[in-house]
């Protein structure tokens, strides 16, 4: 029997590892910009480069849909969705927005760098069969605080950004807004249960 890795298997190592070290390239622009210059200046040296990273995310609907990976398409499709309507529909669409230059703007960044380094981290050593306990704990733990704090501040981007647009986007916006009452509960109650799956799991184990 041949010990070579099967293909999709090496990409979502390859995918999961970059993914990781980029998001990191996120968190440590985003630390060292807010200590040293503040706003606007985080956000006009991070806004393109965290664009564009957080739009290689359309990758895990691709992954999910065509069964590369075992998360639920509808999850997935909600929290990737989610974020590209901020960076696109907001950092992009609405360059003078308030959001944009806001606080909220940091702690967004912070939130969504930090679970993905964890997460892709534990995605790509999951796959080498080689999860360390302290990384699977991070995995399954850290979302009480940081799903929240995004959560909170993608809402609070788009509650800024209402009176910058048309009446048609600004009608669209607060229907979104309205969705994220479900999604987050969806999505919450979603990564408790896989904590207990899988925290559970590593005790009965241990």
């Amino acid at each position: 029997m041949s010990n070579t890795t099967p293909q999709p298997n090496r990409w979502l190592v390859v995918y999961n590892s970059l993914s990781a070290s980029l998001w990191s390239i996120i968190f440590f622009n985003t630390i060292f910009l807010s200590l040293v210059l503040g706003q606007p200046y985080v956000y006009l040296k991070t806004n393109f480069i965290n664009t564009i990273i957080q739009s290689f995310a359309i990758f895990e609907i691709i992954n999910s849909a065509i069964g590369l990976v075992k998360s639920p398409i509808f999850t997935t499709v909600t929290q990737v969705f989610s974020r590209l309507l901020i960076v696109w529909g907001i950092h992009q669409f609405i360059p003078n927005s308030p959001a944009n230059y806001h606080w909220s703007y940091i702690t967004l960044l912070l939130s969504w760098s930090i679970t993905e380094i964890i997460r892709y981290s534990y995605y790509a050593q999951n796959l080498r069969n080689d999860v360390p306990d302290w990384l699977t704990w991070l995995r399954y733990s850290t979302f009480y605080i940081l799903y929240p704090t995004g959560v909170f501040s993608e809402i609070y981007q788009i509650l800024l950004s209402l009176n910058n647009v048309g009446y048609y986007y600004q009608l669209f916006l607060k229907i979104i807004l309205v969705t994220y009452i479900p999604g987050f509960y969806m999505l919450y109650t979603y990564m408790i249960k896989q904590r207990k799956k899988v925290l559970g799991k590593t005790k009965k184990l241990e």
